[in-house]
């Protein structure tokens, strides 16, 4: 079988690989619908962090012995994969390690966003974004006085482009998710970069939900920054990545001081390393580094191809059964089921409170998120304050929907 066939996956056998499935909840089986919030890891990751502590352990770019080499390779032989991964062009270089995909985003916004944008320059946003992309911004308009505008979304949960030429307009850098974490919105980014590069607008994208769910090419999208997290993807937490064009980065100054950023220091003036070193000061998440190569390993072997068929079959199956079993007791927010909706299903059980649904879900061995999932300005424009979320991974099927819809049913009937 070729790795990003569109081959069913195996869902059965590749469950095996998590073991955390093995467990039980309540005398029920653990269903995990909690994706979009963190992913679980397959033993080849597990396996691949306790293996780089066993053998090889050490501090990366400093000592010449054995098992320091080692780390050291292994450390930047993971930056090589993840790059890769999304098609960077030099990952040696593109590739900087960051705890998580929200340090990317304010790595942007305060070393590129800081140097180059002046009072009375726009950024253009969207009414989707995580906080994670939002706050930043937020944060730099009150200390420069940029401008920020927003793209507004339709009644179906679909990014409005209809005025996107005005709204480009004097804009000088374009920052949305490639996927929404409430809504599944999977916006036409391809489009919207074109639209935005021919005004002159460079563009970040968050795709701390894309690239865990479909295949994603920098190079095929055109986009400018990238940013995501590895425990989203089946990887451990505490490390993610930010992708940049290489000269972005050779233009962009650092983001934090200290050691392992510098080529010279004096007691007057500094000199920073070359990028990707230029924005990684510190000791680094080494064995992290490890098990999120061994993910992205883990994730080319099933094929993002079969990934993403696996996931909107599933999604159209719950968004379909949802609608027929709980009819208009249940409102489910975003697009319908088609190429521009990943596997988020955000929920309001009529007046039950998500954390009520949540909690009842619970005694089900079913795992979702309530809340307002870090986009209270979205949960705004949505009308509510918060949702309960259920979201799909590849080792999902068509049981743990009938079970979510189970609990679901339940919670309407204690709460009637």
């Amino acid at each position: 079988m070729t790795p990003g066939t569109t081959t069913p996956l195996d869902v059965e056998t590749l469950r095996k690989d998590f073991p955390l499935l093995a467990r039980t909840v309540h005398g029920r089986p653990l269903v995990y619908l909690d994706t979009a919030s963190s992913s679980l890891q397959p033993r080849p990751v597990l396996s691949a962090m306790e293996q780089y502590y066993e053998t090889c352990h050490a501090n990366v770019h400093r000592g010449v012995y054995t098992t320091a080499e080692e780390a050291t390779a292994r450390y930047e032989g993971a930056r090589v994969s993840v790059g890769r991964f999304v098609g960077a062009r030099d990952p040696g270089r593109e590739i900087v390690f960051v705890k998580n995909a929200t340090e990317a985003l304010n790595l942007v916004v305060r070393s590129w966003g800081a140097a180059n944008l002046k009072p009375g320059d726009a950024v253009l946003l969207t009414e989707m974004e995580h906080h994670a992309n939002l706050v930043p911004w937020l944060m730099l308009a009150e200390r420069s006085g940029i401008e920020l505008r927003y793209l507004h979304l339709d009644d179906d949960g679909r990014l409005d482009l209809g005025d996107l030429e005005r709204s480009l307009d004097g804009v000088k850098v374009v920052s949305l998710s490639a996927m929404s974490n409430v809504l599944g919105t999977i916006p036409p980014l391809r489009e919207i970069v074109e639209a935005a590069h021919a005004a002159g607008a460079l563009v970040v994208a968050d795709g701390a939900q894309a690239v865990p769910h479909f295949p994603f090419d920098v190079q095929e999208l055109g986009v400018d920054f990238l940013a995501f997290s590895a425990h989203k993807m089946h990887g451990p937490t505490g490390i993610g990545a930010l992708w940049a064009r290489a000269d972005l980065l050779d233009s962009m100054p650092p983001f934090l001081g200290g050691g392992g950023m510098i080529f010279d220091v004096r007691l007057d003036r500094f000199v920073p390393a070359e990028p990707p070193h230029r924005f990684e000061a510190g000791t680094p998440p080494i064995a992290e580094a490890v098990g999120f190569a061994a993910a992205v390993d883990y994730m080319e072997s099933l094929g993002m191809a079969r990934v993403r068929a696996h996931e909107a079959q599933l999604t159209e199956y719950a968004i379909g059964a949802i609608a027929e079993r709980l009819g208009d007791g249940c409102r489910l927010f975003g697009p319908p089921a088609g190429p521009d909706r990943g596997g988020v299903l955000s929920l309001a059980l009529r007046d039950v409170h998500p954390h009520d649904v949540a909690q009842v879900l619970d005694q089900y061995g079913v795992c979702v998120r309530p809340g307002h999932h870090c986009a209270k300005p979205l949960m705004r424009v949505l009308g509510v304050t918060a949702t309960a979320r259920a979201s799909i991974g590849p080792y999902n099927d068509e049981r743990d929907i009938d079970t979510l819809i189970e609990g679901l049913e339940e919670a309407g009937r204690l709460f009637s």
